[in-house]
């Protein structure tokens, strides 16, 4: 069997523009809802002490998470916004290469991160690629590092991508609409979750009322 025969994974076909290509996900109703995060107040403290930790976050650049980090860590962040790079295969059609994809861009040395910020990210992977991808940041991750994810607990056909902005004053997040095409949801058991991460503890998990899970991830040393 190939290696991409390995990466193929049955991915539900999207809904489809007028065009033929796949059109954006429509953006939610209302004004942007604030939910506070009881993983990364953890999270920040978990990289509190360590000298200009370096720092990946999966979303895109917003210029409040960015000062945020900055004053809280002295980190070098690194934006990497996979939902881009997802929303760019759904758009092509190439959903089947997708996995080798986010892998081929997880260029750091094996030990060389001290946080990753995957927010939900791993919602909108198959099983196979959701694996591969976690095996790339268990990789990277120095002993004792952290790792937030956002998992949910319901699957959804299709759902927006969504940018995390931190609100400092209650240490929430807004959820703001990124624009794209979205995709499915997936739903992984915690059993699954913690397999995944083959390699890490699980140093916090919360429930929260929209029933998602955020769960905080350390390295072991």
């Amino acid at each position: 069997m190939s290696i991409s025969d390995l990466l193929k994974f049955g991915a539900k076909r999207p809904n489809t523009s007028a065009g033929g290509g796949v059109g954006d996900a429509p953006a939610p109703k209302g004004p942007d809802p604030v939910v506070a995060s009881k993983a990364l107040p953890k999270f920040v403290g978990a990289l509190a002490n360590r000298d200009a930790p370096v720092l990946v976050d999966f979303g895109p650049v917003i210029g409040t998470n960015v000062g945020y980090f900055g004053e809280h860590l002295g980190c070098k962040l690194f934006i990497e916004d996979l939902a881009t790079e997802i929303d760019r295969h759904m758009r092509a059609g190439t959903r089947d290469v997708l996995a080798a994809s986010l892998v081929a861009r997880f260029t750091q040395a094996d030990g060389s991160v001290d946080g990753v910020l995957c927010w939900d990210i791993f919602d909108f992977l198959e099983v196979p690629a959701a694996k591969l991808v976690a095996q790339q940041v268990v990789r990277v991750l120095r002993p004792g590092g952290a790792l937030m994810g956002f998992f949910c607990t319901k699957a959804v056909e299709r759902a927006p991508f969504t940018k995390f902005e931190i609100v400092e004053e209650s240490q929430s997040l807004r959820h703001r609409h990124h624009t794209g095409t979205g995709g499915p949801k997936f739903v992984l058991q915690n059993r699954d979750i913690i397999k995944m991460f083959d390699g890490l503890n699980v140093s916090e998990s919360f429930l929260l009322k929209s029933n998602t899970r955020e769960i905080l991830f350390r390295k072991r040393a």
